[in-house]
């Protein structure tokens, strides 16, 4: 019992912005863990049932649903376990949309710039290349299902909720942002690209804050994840072939992705004054999160 209390009482006196980014890491490591686990174990699309049984799991645990009380309640919270109304959700799903364009817009845009590192991108996943493509990107829909539920619990939700309310969005979104890149950068494709990731944890931390909920960010994460995996990390999709504006010149390829970048960017905007005021619902009475 003493060394409960204790370690509780280490835990309590580290400053907030420690404990939720130890939090944070903590929740978004055990399911991307998980499923590093399960693919070592089983070979190819054999990883996937046992796997969304595990993501069953790990949303019923961090969400609150096997404790009661007050840890269950600190966990909605922290999960943002909120019911959206329906014009909430169709906004939310617009912005999750526009969030994709915008990423994938600016991947190309930047790689029409500078010269496409396709090695250091693609170092990674060459496991992927053994498989028959179906399997392939089964394999592919699942890692980024599991990334985008992982991490938006993690980053989004038990990392940036707390800061919110402590030291206010903006400070909220950055630190959370900071963290987000700093531990992607372990991939050899995230270091030519990390402000992409920076401004893309950005705009998820905006998302979630707007709209009072993870869902819309988890699905475009996971959406983004897939074009991703299928374009920019392996060769399944025959990656990007286009030669710098430098050789070029500037051309109708170039223009037409930098105007998609900017309209999807002016868009995205424009959608979150229309989730202004976070009108969710919260679960079992909850109060509003944000």
């Amino acid at each position: 019992m003493k060394t409960k209390i204790s370690i509780n009482g280490l835990w309590s006196r580290l400053p907030l912005v420690v404990r939720a980014i130890l939090t944070g890491f903590l929740v978004s490591s055990v399911g991307v863990s998980l499923w590093s686990v399960i693919l070592a174990l089983l070979p190819g699309v054999l990883a996937i049932p046992p796997m969304i049984f595990l993501l069953w799991l790990f949303w019923k645990f961090f969400s609150g649903g096997f404790t009661s009380g007050k840890g269950s309640n600190m966990c909605k919270k922290s999960f943002r376990l909120t019911k959206l109304r329906p014009d909430m959700w169709r906004w939310g799903l617009a912005a999750a949309a526009l969030f994709v364009i915008i990423v994938q817009a600016s991947f190309v845009v930047t790689f029409r710039l500078v010269d496409f590192p396709a090695a250091k991108f693609t170092a990674d996943y060459k496991q992927l290349d053994t498989f028959p493509l179906w399997q392939a990107f089964a394999i592919i829909v699942m890692s980024s299902i599991v990334a985008a539920i992982a991490e938006e619990a993690g980053f989004r939700g038990y990392m940036q909720a707390p800061l919110e309310k402590k030291y206010g969005v903006t400070v909220a979104i950055v630190v959370t942002s900071f963290i987000f890149t700093a531990i992607h950068l372990s991939h050899s494709w995230a270091p030519p690209i990390w402000p992409h990731i920076f401004f893309a944890s950005v705009l998820l931390g905006i998302l979630v804050y707007r709209t009072g909920s993870l869902i819309p960010g988890i699905i475009g994460h996971a959406v983004l994840d897939v074009f991703d995996y299928s374009i920019w990390w392996t060769d399944l999709t025959g990656g990007f072939q286009k030669p710098t504006i430098f050789h070029t010149g500037i051309d109708l390829h170039f223009m037409l992705w930098l105007l998609i970048f900017l309209a999807a960017l002016f868009g995205f905007f424009k959608v979150m004054t229309k989730l202004k005021g976070n009108m969710c619902v919260p679960l079992a009475g909850l109060a509003a999160t944000i």
